[in-house]
């Protein structure tokens, strides 16, 4: 088979983000026409009913408006900054209206989540909007989440862009990336950065030596974000700013964060999820409305919005009036603009934030994409446009980037970037090699399955452990129950998941137990800290409304935390119980299957890993055999 050009392969993966586009669409119209308004808040993506405050126009001259969720507090929700939602209200105003299909009645417009802080939304609105109608209606006023258009058309132009450049940057990057060529490099002694260990320190090196594309691959507990901040650091020597981005908004918020506390002048583009006056300072709408000259500004578009309201028509002197006072408003914010982006050392958002009508224009030598191996290729290209040399950070053997269309994801649109240049240029991947968060014997595993045996346990942390004689990884095997009905996992709704009745008592039974063992007082006092994991959302759900009725877990609320696997990436607890909830005769287990989520599940856990589930379904797949005899091996004859 001849090999495809570069060229080529951004041709298919174009056609692929087309098949995911339209499998997304016709999911979100059947999910939008059947699935009844409980399920939807449920499941996070509705708020009803809603009470609608205060409008305003922010910053950035949009029309905004605040709402408030008025029911149903305890539900994570999936709202976040730059995400279309749609109104709708109940003709009826009563929960019954929701089963007579034709009583949900959406709002003609298309309104985007602004800023989310809890119960509290700030959304922007078009001109049009009718907010009066809003604010007064009689009926119960509802929101939910609205198909992304606007992350598909983004991706789609940065991959036309880059099929079409010729004869320049971006065009070289394409042909590197998506060939065997050799990347190149500078050449110059290594720096020193003594409180670094060896790999991170040649990571940093790497970084700074590259021309083109580097890759710093870091397992889990390895120090990734400390390495990436040391490599920026470095590069603000030699260059005068740089751009970095990451798929989600809370990975731009993690390392930006990181960033502010080495000193270094961050400008957040898009509004941050970790909602703290810390991470609200560094926000681009923030500092655009701490400006000197925003006050003026501010007055002139006031004075543009009163002149179109109390408009002559066919006057001449208006149309005088609006253009002067409308160019008068662009140099300002040109001014503004242009003094925020000098200032800044590093430029920071999203990969689709990348496109924002702010950055217009903005070039950057270096782009650091950290997360890279959670980002669509597509979304990647999105910022490479902007820069002359791409440095990349993540870990391609945990989470994959989210693919709807099965059939694209078979022919390909799940691999990463990140994947292919691994796999095209090992000679610009260092992999991290010393890990910093778990017990050695619960890393071994990850290490020997994923990484070759490389990765090392730093001596500090290799025995750490909370109870003497206690052993680090435990697998409760629940087919030995399996006779009992509540231990069989059952389906809930289309595409909710799984769930495990037995399985979710038994878990909860276990960290209580271990608790007990531990003792109350040493755990509030040391501020233990528990990751309660389920793959399956409706497993997630079931195990949150079991702690709130315990009264045992009253204590320990802050302590412990319940969400699917994707829910903890990136994160760490002293204690983690998963809940593999798969229990069946026929050893069916689903998307387990992609054993880079369970890479993710087994190690969060610094000093205690409990694993539940049946081991006659889960090890008729040979990595959950290898583990659960792993596991077993641990433990000895102990139960």
């Amino acid at each position: 088979m001849q090999k495809e050009s570069p060229i080529q392969t951004l041709q298919r993966q174009r056609l692929l983000l087309q098949m995911e586009y339209y499998a997304e669409k016709e999911a979100f119209r059947k999910q939008t026409e059947a699935t009844g308004m409980r399920r939807k808040v449920k499941r996070g993506d509705a708020w009803f009913p809603l009470r609608v405050g205060k409008r305003f126009y922010n910053g950035l001259n949009q029309l905004c408006v605040e709402v408030f969720r008025t029911q149903d507090q305890d539900i994570e929700h999936n709202f976040e900054f730059g995400r279309p939602l749609l109104f709708f209200k109940y003709a009826e105003g009563s929960a019954q209206a929701e089963n007579k299909g034709g009583q949900l009645r959406y709002y003609a417009f298309s309104a985007t989540v602004s800023y989310v802080d809890g119960d509290r939304m700030v959304v922007a609105v078009p001109d049009s909007a009718p907010l009066l109608e809003l604010q007064t209606a009689t009926e119960q006023i509802g929101c939910q989440l609205g198909f992304d258009e606007t992350s598909y058309h983004m991706m789609f132009d940065a991959l036309d862009r880059a099929i079409k450049a010729k004869g320049n940057r971006l065009a070289h990057l394409r042909d590197l990336f998506c060939s065997r060529q050799k990347a190149e490099r500078f050449s110059f002694a290594p720096i020193r950065l003594p409180w670094l260990n060896p790999t991170q320190e040649k990571a940093v090196n790497e970084v700074l030596w590259a021309k083109d594309v580097a890759v710093v691959h870091g397992p889990p507990g390895t120090g990734k974000t400390t390495t990436l901040v040391e490599a920026i650091n470095e590069t603000l020597m030699r260059e005068s700013q740089v751009l970095v981005c990451a798929q989600s908004n809370m990975a731009v918020d993690w390392i930006s964060e990181k960033l502010v506390d080495r000193g270094i002048n961050v400008l957040r583009i898009g509004n941050p999820t970790r909602v703290n006056d810390k991470m609200l300072g560094f926000t681009y709408e923030r500092k655009f409305e701490a400006h000197p000259d925003y006050p003026q500004l501010w007055s002139i578009r006031k004075a543009i919005r009163q002149l179109r309201n109390n408009r002559r028509h066919g006057s001449e002197s208006y149309h005088q009036k609006l253009d002067r006072l409308r160019s008068r408003a662009t140099e300002l914010e040109i001014r503004i603009n242009s003094e925020l982006f000098g200032e800044a050392r590093v430029i920071a958002s999203t990969l689709v934030g990348a496109n924002s009508r702010v950055m217009e224009g903005q070039k950057f030598t270096t782009l650091f994409i950290d997360e890279a191996a959670q980002a669509l290729e597509a979304a990647c290209w999105i910022p490479i446009r902007r820069a002359s040399r791409v440095i990349l950070a993540g870990d391609h053997c945990q989470l994959p980037p989210t693919v709807k269309s099965i059939a694209a994801l078979h022919a390909g649109l799940g691999k990463t970037l990140m994947e292919r240049i691994v796999e095209n240029k090992p000679e610009v991947v260092t992999l991290l090699k010393v890990q910093y968060r778990m017990n050695e014997q619960i890393m071994r595993f990850s290490s020997d399955w994923f990484y070759h045996g490389e990765v090392e346990s730093a001596p500090q942390i290799k025995y750490r452990g909370i109870l003497d004689y206690d052993h680090p990884m435990t697998w409760i095997d629940t087919s030995d129950v399996q006779g009992d009905e509540s231990f069989q996992e059952q389906f809930v709704g289309e595409s909710f998941g799984r769930i495990n009745k037995g399985e979710a008592e038994l878990t909860l039974q276990t960290l209580q137990d271990y608790f007990t063992k531990i003792g109350k007082q040493r755990v509030l006092d040391e501020r233990i800290d528990v990751g309660v994991i389920s793959p399956y959302r409706a497993q997630v759900q079931y195990l949150r409304s079991l702690i709130r009725k315990r009264e045992f877990f009253k204590p320990y609320r802050q302590l412990i935390s319940v969400n699917t696997v994707d829910g903890f990436q990136g994160q760490e607890r002293d204690v983690i119980l998963i809940s593999l909830v798969r229990a069946n005769g026929d050893g069916q287990i689903g998307f387990l299957r992609d054993l880079r989520r369970m890479n993710v599940a087994i190690t969060r856990a610094r000093m205690k890993l409990i694993i539940l589930g049946s081991a006659a379904t889960m090890t008729r797949h040979p990595f959950y055999k290898k583990l659960f005899e792993y596991v077993q091996g641990i433990a000895g004859s102990a139960p």
